[in-house]
């Protein structure tokens, strides 16, 4: 004997005779981007604090490194032109 299922009215969207309306399809997509979102967030390692302090830490340094570099370079272009125009 094969079991029946008389659709429940207020349950739209359940139902080829009930079709789910586009907001109700645009919901159910969020609400799966929400929870792949959630499922993927336990995926990921989170770098420890003395892992962001030392990456913090040598950007700083090759910055410091390059301006002071830099400002070398320009201070002895400069003077060297500043003695070749004179």
């Amino acid at each position: 004997m094969v079991e029946q299922l008389i659709p429940n009215q207020q349950a739209m969207g359940s139902n080829p005779v009930y079709p789910a309306t586009k907001k109700e399809v645009k919901m159910e997509k969020f609400i799966s981007y929400v929870k792949l979102s959630k499922l993927e967030l336990t995926k990921v390692i989170f770098p420890l604090k003395e892992q962001v302090k030392n990456a913090y830490l040598s950007v700083f340094l090759v910055v410091t490194v390059i301006t002071l570099f830099l400002a070398l370079i320009d201070s002895i272009m400069s003077f060297s032109l500043s003695g070749l125009l004179d």
